[in-house]
């Protein structure tokens, strides 16, 4: 996010886990980060990986002490909720823990999404909805179940 063209992460660059991801699924991904190919210097990040089971944890350990020598010049990150820090995954790789705080504003941070979401020549389809003719937008409320 240094300059407003760095492109956003490409779908195989991120993996949002929940309990239900499998050992499959973080193989395919962990493959991805730390077999080298022609496809760049990505930056490869799985979201909350605090989330995977136990059994998957684990699977994902043993692959990785076995792929990452294949690359040394990977680049991985796993975001995590420091209120579940000490679960498996976070716990193996606590040596590198990084705690961070967003190092830009938030108004830039937010020019730089509205950026790459703006659909450029708004027709008629979904972003009409959104404001400014973003591709994306969060609906909220405070009350719950009032069908957003």
């Amino acid at each position: 996010m240094n300059s407003p063209s760095q492109p956003l992460p490409t779908f195989d660059e991120v993996l949002l886990c929940t309990p239900q991801t499998t050992a499959e699924q973080v193989g395919l991904f962990l493959r991805r980060c730390l077999i080298p190919c022609s496809g760049g210097a990505k930056i490869y990040t799985m979201l909350y990986a605090d989330e995977l089971s136990y059994d998957v944890s684990c699977r994902a350990e043993e692959l990785f002490q076995h792929l990452q020598h294949y690359n040394s010049a990977y680049r991985l990150v796993l975001l995590c909720n420091c209120e579940r820090e000490h679960s498996y995954l976070p716990s193996i790789f606590s040596q590198y823990k990084v705690h961070m705080i967003p190092q830009r504003p938030l108004a830039e941070i937010q020019q730089y999404l509205q950026h790459h979401y703006r659909v450029a020549q708004p027709s008629s389809s979904a972003a009409a909805v959104f404001k400014d003719s973003m591709c994306v937008g969060i609906v909220s409320s405070k009350r719950a179940g009032v069908g957003k």
